[in-house]
């Protein structure tokens, strides 16, 4: 696996301060957030923190949680390996918090993740999406989101309904994510009587696709789709090298694409690409919490949030909290059962339940289709069955 590693500088820190708290520690509720708010992630990380800065901020004005105010501690991890690992100590030695969220890519809390398992400290990934991330850190770490097998699975039986049952795959070969989805996707898919026609990689950092796409063009004939595991920072340049050597075909895949790069970098290559993701951020088609929470934020920020992941952020947060009050205190142990025994939590990103000896949400899958350079809803899907992670 890959690893995006660099020097320890000054590390960006937001401490989103406790208004009208008491100014010992003991008065505030100190969680952690780490976010890539620079680097290659921060197209999804960023908006992740904006909407969990905007939850903290709304809780604490109706009061805080446990009649204390919440100190929300945010740590810029730049999409670096060592960053992240670093600001993971600091968390627990430096800024003691009590609860930690964060992340939106499963490099990121792999790093950070077995300092927060020594801890203790309940620790929930905003958006990291593989499935395999409990059982690779521990029995503290939650995940807010479906896991890539759902998605990857809901993304197999949707193309294969729509699109036909012969399929091209492509997968970044560097991440975590990338691979896993790829997989998971093969998995459901030939399973579902489908057929990979054929199979490629790329390395993370490519820029020229071209090697991958004269391999697809050599093809007797061109597949009914083409799924592609990509990073939010690959897939616009992707799309767009594929569309300019005429292969005009459906492109499916994953939440990676979720970030308005791939309609910015992309233009008018990006219609016709379908991707699986956690809600529809739209202001007119969307549900009513979807609704509310992109006028909450557009007042806040000044914009509409760039992609689900914002609503994820916003969604963990309130996550955290409803398991705190339902502990009644801040011991580790007990919040730890708190958050385990969720059981239909309603976030705007779709109902959370916590299944028996599952740390994954069992959550519905939201597929977008790029129309007119626009995100628009292409279904809500409940795969029939999903790979083992």
């Amino acid at each position: 696996m890959k690893r995006k590693l660099g020097a320890v500088v000054a590390i960006a820190s937001i401490v989103l301060a406790a208004c009208g708290g008491g100014t010992g520690g003991g008065d505030k509720i100190k969680i952690g957030g780490g976010f890539a708010l620079t680097g290659d992630e921060s197209a999804l990380d960023l908006p992740a923190a904006n909407g969990a800065k905007l939850a903290v901020k709304e809780i604490n004005a109706a009061g805080g949680v446990l009649g204390k105010q919440i100190d929300f501690i945010v740590h810029d991890s730049q999409y670096k390996m060592d960053v992240t690992a670093q600001t993971a100590k600091q968390f627990i030695e430096e800024d003691k918090v009590q609860a930690m969220i964060g992340y939106t890519d499963t490099d990121s809390v792999l790093a950070a993740g077995p300092t927060i398992q020594a801890a203790g400290i309940p620790f929930i990934t905003v958006g990291a999406t593989s499935p395999k991330i409990p059982s690779q850190v521990g029995d503290v770490m939650f995940l807010a989101c479906f896991g890539d097998n759902v998605q990857a699975a809901a993304g197999a039986e949707y193309a294969l309904a729509k699109f036909g049952k012969n399929a091209y795959l492509l997968s970044d070969k560097g991440v975590e994510y990338t691979t896993l989805l790829g997989a998971y996707f093969k998995a459901r898919f030939v399973e579902a009587g489908g057929t990979i026609v054929l199979e490629d990689v790329y390395d993370d950092d490519a820029t020229d696709f071209s090697a991958q796409i004269a391999k697809i063009k050599a093809l007797p004939a061109q597949p009914d789709f083409y799924y592609v595991a990509a990073m939010p920072y690959n897939i616009g340049p992707l799309v767009k090298q594929m569309r300019d050597a005429g292969l005009t075909g459906p492109i499916v895949g994953g939440d990676g694409y979720d970030t308005p790069d791939l309609v910015s970098v992309a233009g008018a290559a990006a219609n016709n690409v379908f991707f699986t993701t956690h809600a529809l951020m739209d202001s007119t088609g969307g549900t009513d919490g979807i609704k509310k929470f992109i006028a909450a934020y557009t007042t806040e920020y000044g914009h509409a949030p760039e992609n689900a992941f914002a609503a994820l952020g916003y969604d963990t947060v309130y996550l955290l909290v409803d398991a705190i009050k339902r502990a009644g205190s801040m011991d580790a142990k007990a919040l730890k059962s708190a958050i385990e025994a969720t059981n239909g939590f309603a976030g705007i990103t779709g109902a959370i339940t916590f299944a028996a000896n599952s740390h994954v949400p069992q959550k519905g899958v939201t597929i977008i289709d790029v129309e007119n350079q626009a995100f628009t809803l292409g279904a809500e899907v409940v795969p029939e069955k999903v790979p083992a992670p």
